[in-house]
C-alpha cells in the first residue's frame, strides 16, 4: 500500500513539473486545493493507465522497440500521457495535453522526475 502511494505521489510530481514546464499540458481548477486534488486524482489515472495499458501497448509492438533500439518507448510514453489526458476529459478532470509532439516531451519529462522521485522517496520496503 505504501508503495503505492509512492508511486502515485511520484507521478502527481512528475506530472506537476511537465505541466509547468509545457504551457500545451494544462491543469485547471477554481483554487489551489482543487487544483491539487485534480492532479492527485490524474497522477492515479496515469498510474492505472501505465499499470493495464502500457504492458499489451509495449507487447504488441515488441518489434519496433528492437528496431528502434527502444526510442519507441517514448512514443508509448506520449501516447499513455495522450491517454490519461482523453480519460481525465470523460472523468471531468481540469487536465489536457495538447498534441503529439507535446505528449511526446511530456512523456520524457513525466519519466525522467518520476525515475528521480522515486529514487528519493521512501518506498515501504526498507
Amino acid at each position: 500500500m505504501m508503495n503505492f502511494v509512492v508511486k502515485t505521489l511520484a507521478n502527481a510530481g512528475a506530472l506537476a513539473v511537465a505541466i509547468w514546464l509545457l504551457q500545451d499540458i494544462t491543469l485547471t481548477g477554481e483554487s489551489t486545493g482543487r487544483k491539487t486534488w485534480t492532479l492527485i486524482l490524474v497522477a492515479l489515472v496515469f498510474g492505472v493507465v501505465n499499470f493495464l495499458v502500457k504492458p499489451l501497448v509495449q507487447l504488441f509492438t515488441l518489434p519496433l522497440f528492437v528496431l528502434t533500439l527502444g526510442l519507441f518507448t517514448l512514443v508509448v510514453n506520449a501516447l499513455m500521457l495522450l491517454l490519461t489526458s482523453w480519460l481525465a476529459d470523460q472523468l471531468g478532470l481540469g487536465f489536457h495535453v495538447d498534441g503529439f509532439w507535446t505528449a511526446v516531451l511530456g512523456g520524457l519529462i513525466i519519466s525522467v522526475v518520476s525515475w528521480a522521485l522515486n529514487l528519493v522517496l521512501p518506498d515501504g520496503r526498507g
